[in-house]
């Protein structure tokens, strides 16, 4: 039996949909909010930590900037062409892998994406229980446990929730961060800081593939908050607003993560140069400005588990089918939740610079994705795809996309040899004095690859039966069923 809903897709306020097809009849909001939504998502302190390793390999600072500028404008026009196929397709992220992948090969990035989730979570929450007790004080491991129950409840709440926040914590984060901004630039910085010809090649490339890498980890995320606008707000629209909104929001605090690192040099620390910094303005004021930081750690940290639920929740489904109601998201929330905050309670001293290394490596695994995926939505198939069929086991996609798991394995494994991080060097990278190219091989293997292997896919024939389902797709999303059923 079909689940009751309201006409909207919620219960008391609270979203019931999760990986299925969202009807033309709960399509709502504005797509400019999408700018926000993603320059707040990235302006937080965790984004600004990913700015200072230029610094610490030994770059100077205007070349650190440089990088910073160029790695966010490249890596976010990835992300940015994920968002755009929210509305047309009306579909979360992570499900749109199963054309290409299979309907069970997807559990290879999906099993990625879930890592990476609650990896950032746990580095997230750690940041927040560091700052609260820097500030406030009391116990790091109880902040730990109320950021993780804060952000629970906003991704419970869910998709509007989570917009509405975020717009309001950006007009703060313009406030607070400005102010910041300004005490930021009247620092000292060492001698050469500013000096052009300082140029090094592996800190600059370092910190460009890794700010790269950064933005399109997003690419995991960005379809989730697209999928409930109308799919008349043309791609074009939301590409410009994600683009524009992240980039500018991951710009801003990685460069001033490198400038804090340049001027505090080996004592550099995320949570204790921040609060120098910002009371070099007046005596206070880094106080506040680590408060308002930990509201961005715990937005961001519910988008990790709104994610990581309907990522969960699509695993699920590929053994087992599941009926997306209100009563699977809170128990994938939940699950989730706990699995990143069990982690962050029980970590040593070292673990956030071991496990900072680690989510590096994660970024890795959604580069070859990102290019499968492009490749077929703009390329192969151009958007036309049979969304009832993405839900059927037996469906035209297959269990196995052999395409696509072979292309994404060779590009992954390309980029090997280009890998530079502090647990792992590759040989050519190590070659290099590490520097990291890794980004412009996987990229272009994988979809070279890809639109090889794809040119037998007979996309005419899919169209068709995308174009004869798709009346009984509406029907049965309008009564929170699957089309089939």
């Amino acid at each position: 039996m079909a689940t009751e809903t309201t006409p909207t897709g919620r219960i008391a306020g609270v979203e019931v949909r999760s990986i299925d097809y969202v009807p033309l009849n709960e399509r709502h909001g504005k797509v400019w909010s999408l700018g926000p939504l993603w320059f707040m998502s990235n302006a937080q302190i965790a984004t600004l930590a990913v700015g200072t390793l230029s610094a610490a390999a030994g770059g100077n600072l205007v070349w650190s900037l440089i990088a910073i500028v160029l790695g966010s404008l490249l890596g976010t026009l990835f992300m940015a062409f994920h968002s755009a196929q929210g509305p047309q397709l009306g579909l979360p992220q992570m499900i749109q892998s199963r054309p290409q992948f299979g309907y069970i090969g997807a559990l290879l990035v999906w099993l990625f994406a879930y890592l990476q989730y609650a990896g950032f979570n746990i580095f997230n929450t750690i940041l927040a229980g560091d700052a609260l007790h820097t500030t406030v004080h009391g116990s790091s491991k109880l902040w730990i446990v109320v950021a993780t129950v804060g952000a629970a409840f906003v991704a419970i709440v869910g998709y509007d929730l989570i917009h509405g926040v975020e717009r309001w914590l950006t007009v703060g984060f313009l406030v607070v961060f400005g102010l910041l901004t300004i005490a930021v630039f009247m620092l000292h910085y060492p001698g050469g800081s500013w000096d052009l010809g300082g140029f090094k090649w592996t800190p600059f490339l370092t910190q460009f593939g890794v700010v790269g890498g950064y933005q399109i980890s997003w690419a995991i995320y960005v379809s989730d908050y697209s999928r409930y606008l109308p799919p008349d707000v043309t791609v074009r629209r939301t590409f410009i607003w994600t683009y524009w909104g992240s980039s500018l929001g991951a710009i801003w605090p990685m460069c001033l993560g490198a400038a804090l690192a340049a001027w505090a040099g080996s004592k550099f620390d995320t949570i204790g140069s921040l609060k120098d910094a910002g009371d070099t303005l007046f005596s206070g004021f880094g106080g506040i400005v680590l408060v308002f930081s930990v509201l961005g750690l715990v937005s961001v940290t519910a988008l990790n588990m709104y994610g990581g639920s309907l990522t969960l929740i699509s695993a699920i489904d590929s053994f087992k089918r599941v009926r997306p109601t209100l009563n699977i998201r809170l128990v994938t929330i939940v699950l989730t939740a706990v699995l990143s905050l069990i982690p962050a309670l029980v970590s040593g001293e070292n673990f956030l610079t071991n496990f900072e290394n680690f989510l590096l490596l994660i970024l890795y695994l959604f580069v070859p994705w990102t290019a499968v995926n492009l490749v077929d939505y703009y390329i192969v198939r151009r958007g036309h795809y049979a969304i009832a069929e993405i839900f059927d086991p037996n469906g035209m996609y297959g269990k196995w996309g052999w395409r696509g798991i072979v292309s994404y394995l060779v590009g992954f494994g390309a980029m090997v040899p280009f890998f530079s991080t502090p647990s792992f060097t590759g040989p050519v990278a190590d070659a290099m004095n590490g520097a990291d190219l890794s980004l412009f091989i996987g990229l272009p293997v994988s979809a070279v690859l890809y639109y090889v292997l794809a040119r037998s896919i007979d996309v005419e024939a899919e169209t068709r039966v995308a174009d004869a389902e798709a009346e009984q797709l509406e029907i049965a999303a309008r009564r929170h069923e699957r089309p089939e059923e």
